[in-house]
């Protein structure tokens, strides 16, 4: 039998791994790029993006506590789908996460150039970062890695203390600039253009493009460490549902304080023509509050280096849960029996990690492609979670979402949404990338004889014809997302969701109770259930100090 994990965070120490994961550098840079893109209305773009992700966290949360495995969003479609879709839901949502590792380090060096040393303002140039900016980046890196080296309560003790300092800058800043400068008359129609300067469209793409829904995507750590979690079924709900409502309050804090916080001076140009390298940074020094400057630089160290090692940890167990769902070699489902974490899977992330920071060098670049593979990522999550209902009802659902029936579709429609307001040619990028990793499974289908093959491609055919669908209609789409403009405005979004809809029932009645799933959750081992005895004493014990062993 393969080491397990032990289970030892508690719920407080769940929700501060998804808050961790949440409030990273989307805040100190989200805010800037939402306003750039709809101007005031940037304040219902968060808005509407924290009901989005919500409907989807919830889906998913459900899935969490039936299934309490390290790296465990990797694994749902395969067990509801099949390994084929189990494949693309695991390698979108990997790709997705794994790239959140270098843009949290460019982050901390973009910020970094606006500092008054002569040196620092060589670091970021024409909108990327310099060599040695790269560098310095590289070494964050490392350090992300280094916090999760020695197994998961180090990480856990460490992401405790910077989550709570994240917490506490961002309140500062956003109370300091409303204290400090707030121009009310920026969000009315004293300003050209007014509420909303490019209309609603606007809001949309901003929703899909300018970091929001990449700022939200940490609701994901509390599900991918559920296998280390106590009492699951209770505790990872709690902290994906907490976490994102916390990170919401802070972010409609901050973005309202940004807009008010501007002079008339930055507004010259519109609202297109604002150009901020450290966004709240340069508006506290316009106000003189120097002591917030310095917080600022500090922070932009802390929150994106917290985050950076959250994902660090997560990505991890994804590669661990894609190893045991057979399309990753043996080596990276190897756990350490000391520290209890695939250390394997820690470097093959790390190299990946370089990969992406030396071809994306800027912030706004790569968090663009994040957000587009992560709404990819999240399309499974609805699907499963009713498929299963309807295929594997006898299963144990420590907890089961009222309402599902509406809540499902809702978050799977609103998620082809998004991917449609990301803008062509950006969906169909994103896209060929995810459909290019699948000669990855074909090669690991054949090692094994290609065993129900025709049942699993059925199970991911809608899928498949799905993201061409989608790739076709943002191609022929309104031009306020980039499209040809055969489909005008309104219309275009209706067909969207009308599709996507068809699509969604279309992969709910796809699924089937896996072999998957009878081979690793049906059956249950006389072993099995000594190890769940011996390890319900450590979570008692792990109770005792707060969920987390110290």
């Amino acid at each position: 039998m393969k080491n397990k994990h032990v289970r030892h965070i508690g719920p407080f120490a769940l929700m501060l791994t998804g808050l961790g994961s949440i409030i990273g550098s989307g805040w100190l840079f989200g805010a800037a790029r939402a306003a750039n893109i709809a101007g005031p209305a940037a304040v219902v773009a968060w808005i509407g993006g924290m009901l989005i992700i919500l409907s989807i966290a919830l889906s998913y949360a459900e899935l969490g506590a039936m299934f309490p495995e390290a790296g465990g969003m990797v694994r749902y479609a395969r067990y509801s789908h099949g390994s084929m879709l189990g494949f693309i839901a695991a390698w979108s949502n990997w790709i997705a996460i794994v790239s959140v590792i270098p843009v949290e380090a460019e982050a901390s060096i973009q910020y970094m150039s606006t500092w008054p040393y002569p040196w620092a303002h060589g670091l970021y140039v024409d909108g990327e970062l310099s060599t040695l900016g790269l560098l310095l980046a590289a070494v964050l890196v490392v350090l992300y890695f280094l916090i999760n080296y020695w197994g998961v309560k180090l990480y856990t003790r460490a992401n405790t203390y910077i989550t709570s300092f994240k917490l506490v800058v961002p309140a500062l800043a956003a109370g300091a600039l409303f204290y400090s400068g707030f121009h009310a008359e920026n969000f009315s129609t004293a300003v050209p253009g007014g509420f909303a300067p490019y209309g609603w469209s606007a809001v949309m793409t901003a929703i899909a493009t300018s970091g929001i829904v990449f700022s939200y995507n940490g609701f994901q750590s509390p599900i991918n460490m559920a296998g280390e979690a106590i009492h699951p079924g209770r505790n990872v709900p709690l902290g994906v549902i907490g976490s994102i409502l916390l990170a919401a309050a802070v972010y409609i804090a901050l973005q309202v304080a940004f807009i008010g916080a501007l002079s008339p001076s930055d507004l010259v140009n519109g609202w297109h023509g604002l150009n901020f390298s450290s966004p709240f940074a340069q508006l506290a020094m316009a106000l003189g509050l120097n002591w917030l400057v310095f917080l600022l630089y500090a922070d932009a160290f802390i929150s994106p280096s917290g985050t950076g090692a959250t994902y660090m940890a997560t990505t991890t167990r994804m590669i661990y849960g894609m190893e045991r769902n057979g399309t990753m070699p043996k080596i990276f489902g190897q756990v350490h029996p000391l520290y209890h974490i695939p250390r394997q899977a820690m470097w093959f992330n790390l190299a990946v990690a370089y990969v992406f920071l030396f071809f994306f060098r800027s912030w706004n670049g790569l968090a663009a492609v994040i957000s587009v593979a992560t709404v990819i990522s999240y399309l499974t999550g609805p699907v499963c979670v009713a498929s299963l209902r309807r295929t594997a009802a006898d299963l144990e659902r420590p907890l089961k979402l009222p309402y599902l029936d509406g809540l499902a579709p809702f978050a799977f429609v609103f998620s082809s949404l998004v991917l449609y307001w990301a803008r062509w040619p950006l969906t169909g990028k994103i896209i060929l990338l995810i459909i290019a990793a699948l000669p990855v499974y074909f090669w690991y289908q054949a090692k094994e004889g290609w065993p129900d093959f025709r049942r699993e491609i059925k199970g991911a055919l809608w899928m498949m014809i799905y993201l061409f669908v989608i790739a076709v209609l943002s191609y022929c789409g309104s031009r306020e997302f980039g499209g040809t403009g055969l489909l005008p405005y309104g219309t275009d979004m209706g067909v969207v969701a009308v599709v996507s809809l068809g699509f969604y029932y279309w992969g709910v009645q796809s699924g089937w109770r896996t072999r998957y799933l009878i081979n690793e959750h049906d059956a249950h081992t006389p072993g099995d259930e000594l190890e769940e005895a011996l390890r319900s004493k450590e979570d008692q014990l792990a109770g005792l100090t707060g969920g987390t062993a110290l």
